[in-house]
């Protein structure tokens, strides 16, 4: 089936032809409906509704295009014109090609934003009415009257970081909802390294069985939109409480390594209860800032004189510097197993103080932000593997499964046709052949790869482990034989299982009994389904409302007279009637038709402005080619075009966005994408070939020089290159294109042999 004018990428119409029939069936009978709220728009009155003087049937139309229209009775049909209503189905008569329903409430005008957003919740089952007098009362009081304190005696059961660790969070700018901490020191007088995770300790305060617990069970995460979010704890808790602010004392459950400072192997490590103090609230920019050695203002340092303020300053920067060198080892570690290095589309819409939208900002990639995710993957590793150990049979675990073959059919075929070979047949395969998927001129096509990539894999999933083989607790992405998550309780209620599976690990350990008893691996494995089922419903919502207000963006402007909507676009994908392409500014991926429903194809002119014409359209496995009275034309793979971005309003339905051909050159306003942070993998390989390199001609010159004492032979070898003072030397690079990071490298090396 071919592109065709309407359908979205993730449509029909966009899908290439089938070599072979796909397998059919028929319903033989319906065991179980599963019949939910749905959303309706009232159609225009057309005249040929039935209706009578005190009811009229009508024919709503569902938000979602799967269902169908449903028949519903109503007196309010002209009141309710052009609204968004949910609807309940009643009945479904076998005789009938629409179910029956009845109307329950009136979200409001559709295109108002209120009432898009509150569509998107109730499509995909989201539910979240505000806390309960019941839920609240559970909560411990916190007033500027009463503000909370610790309990002397918790604090007595815990180990007390405040005085002895430099406690900082990294998170994004204007984060309430601090989850998570870190620590890294040298101890044993420099010859061992001591990196700490700190997290919200939200059992604590969340007690088993309570109504609070019960509604954080039932909402399973917190949910992200665009413009706000709904939490699965009470703000006292999520905001306050369980928050890991900067300054002030607060319970963590902590995990503590000491490793080699020379080999950053783990010699011990340590899970407990802990009390810590944050001393710095750092956003990422701030703390790439730091790293970079670019002059910035720490918010906790103000109020200080200058040599203190250049004290503290200079002992967080070498903090950060240790961390994102620990951080680099941790990265490096995986990659050697097969880690994946993938890319997804992240853009914000960033809001005035009216909630009308400014910018569509995409994500911009720090290094800071895999420093930080590493640390928050190593914990989550040594955690699964401490409570899967403790409890093999009832313990909640994450897995990615394998991709089937299948799935990576389009990256495949689309780096083929690139000149690329992408080997999929293990996730190490595959990571090494995306590093290798380079085109020195254009850093988008690797990019363009690893998107394609990242939309091949599988979901990951949690499970209990007493229900699946140990050969299917792998986490493909992250290469890693056990994974779960612990360090985000505050929006995730997986971690807050995982919490009281570690505290009842620990407890084993020191001899005592668990508070109660853990959950049976069924009924861990029901509550594992149900987060699993909640994961997808606030996913889905997220990227809706991503959508939602990319629309907004775009609806208010002139797509003929904005230069706001006229961008550069890259192809990534062939199609029978058009191609996919990807705009980086937005963030948007989208089809772009070079045959219309008219038979009109694309005719480019000698200054490539696109205009349509009558002709035909060939297809090839890395271009496709229009043919008009005017002459051929060609669009080739990775090629930059020009599109002009319009919204699609759709009466029913969500509006989506509609991508125009204008000039088949580069858009002349788009700046040349800078290169990113090259892969972990790539530059190690470098440093470690310009280490080898380095010491070769060492010890070239060594074998010409007279023999030394060994004094002096030792004094030297303590500073012949080797891969971790190099990679604390050039720390650096990493944010370098790899050019620029070799040369730089090649120097550092010819300095120190």
């Amino acid at each position: 089936m071919g592109l065709s004018e309407g359908q979205g990428e993730e449509k029909g119409g966009v899908e290439e032809n089938q070599s072979q029939p796909l397998p059919t069936g028929r319903v033989v009978g319906i065991l179980q409906r599963n019949w939910r709220d749905y959303v309706v728009t009232f159609p225009p009155r057309d005249g040929s509704q039935s209706q009578s003087r005190n009811s009229q049937r009508i024919l709503v139309v569902p938000w979602d295009h799967r269902i169908p229209k449903i028949r519903i009775s109503t007196q309010q049909a002209d009141t309710l014109q052009d609204h968004r209503v949910v609807v309940r189905i009643d009945s479904w008569e076998i005789s009938s090609l629409y179910p029956n329903g009845h109307s329950v409430r009136v979200l409001g005008r559709a295109g108002e934003l209120e009432t898009e957003v509150q569509t998107i919740l109730i499509e995909n089952c989201i539910h979240v009415p505000p806390f309960s007098d019941a839920q609240l009362r559970e909560m411990p009081p916190n007033s500027p009257e009463k503000p909370w304190a610790m309990d002397p005696d918790q604090v007595a059961q815990r180990r007390d970081l405040r005085e002895t660790h430099l406690v900082f969070s990294i998170d994004p700018q204007g984060c309430e909802d601090v989850d998570d901490t870190l620590s890294v020191r040298r101890i044993a007088g420099g010859k061992l390294l001591e990196l700490g995770v700190h997290i919200a300790d939200v059992t604590h305060f969340v007690r088993e069985g309570s109504l609070t617990d019960l509604e954080a069970r039932s909402r399973a995460t917190t949910y992200y939109l665009a413009d706000r979010r709904f939490d699965m704890l009470p703000a006292v808790l999520s905001a306050e409480l369980c928050s890991l602010l900067g300054g002030v004392d607060r319970y963590a459950m902590s995990v503590l390594w000491e490793l080699d400072s020379q080999t950053l192997a783990v010699t011990r490590v340590w899970f407990g209860r802990t009390v810590i103090r944050s001393s710095y609230q750092l956003h990422y920019e701030l703390a790439q800032a730091l790293l970079n050695g670019e002059p910035v203002r720490v918010p906790e340092l103000t109020a200080l004189t200058s040599e203190e303020r250049d004290a503290k300053l200079a002992q967080l920067t070498e903090a950060l510097e240790t961390l994102t060198h620990v951080a680099r080892h941790l990265r490096a570690q995986r990659d050697r197993g097969g880690a994946l290095e993938l890319e997804g589309v992240e853009v914000r819409a960033q809001l005035d103080h009216e909630k009308n939208i400014t910018a569509l900002v995409p994500r911009q990639p720090l290094e800071v932000h895999e420093t930080v995710a590493e640390c928050m993957i190593y914990a989550n590793h040594w955690v699964a593997l401490k409570i899967q150990e403790t409890f093999p049979h009832q313990t909640l675990l994450r897995c990615h499964p394998q991709p089937r073959d299948e799935f990576f059919s389009q990256l495949v075929e689309s780096a083929m046709a690139g000149g690329f070979s992408i080997d999929t047949r293990t996730n190490k395969a595959l990571a090494d052949s995306l590093d290798r998927a380079v085109d020195p001129q254009d850093p988008l096509v690797n990019r363009l790869l690893r998107m394609m990539a990242t939309a091949a894999m599988s979901e990951a999933l949690y499970f209990s482990t007493g229900l699946l083989s140990q050969d299917q607790f792998y986490h493909y992405g992250l290469a890693l034989d056990r994974y779960t998550h612990f360090t985000s309780p505050i929006r995730r209620y997986a971690d807050i299982i995982v919490h009281r599976l570690l505290a009842a690990a620990i407890a084993a350990a020191e001899g005592e009994e668990p508070g109660k008893s853990l959950a049976g691996h069924k009924e861990l494995d029901e509550m594992a389904q149900h987060i699993n089922n909640k994961n997808r419903a606030a996913k889905r919502a997220q990227k809706l409302s991503t959508e939602l207000f990319q629309n907004l963006f775009f609806k208010e402007r002139d797509p003929q007279t904005d230069p706001h909507c006229v961008a550069d676009a890259i192809i990534y994908a062939i199609r029978d009637n058009g191609v996919l392409a990807f705009v980086p500014e937005y963030g948007l991926k989208a089809p772009v038709y070079l045959k219309n429903r008219e038979g009109q194809v694309i005719s480019v002119g000698p200054d490539g402005g696109c205009d349509w014409q009558s002709g035909s359209v060939r297809r090839s496995s890395d271009h496709i080619s229009t043919t008009s009275t005017c002459g051929s034309s060609t669009f080739r793979l990775f090629a930059h075009i020009t599109v002009r971005i319009s919204v699609r309003s759709n009466h029913f339905h969500a509006d989506s966005l509609n991508l125009e051909i204008i000039s088949n050159k580069p858009h002349s306003s788009a700046e040349p994408e800078k290169p990113r942070p090259q892969g972990r993998s790539q530059l190690v390989q470098e440093v470690v070939r310009l280490a080898e390199e380095a010491s070769q001609q060492a010890q070239e010159e060594a074998a010409r020089r007279p023999r030394v004492s060994r004094e002096e032979r030792e004094y030297r070898q303590s500073k012949s290159p080797n891969l971790y003072s190099l990679l604390e030397e050039v720390r650096e690079l990493a944010l370098l294109d790899l050019e620029t990071a070799a040369a730089a490298a090649a120097q550092v090396c010819a300095t120190t042999a």
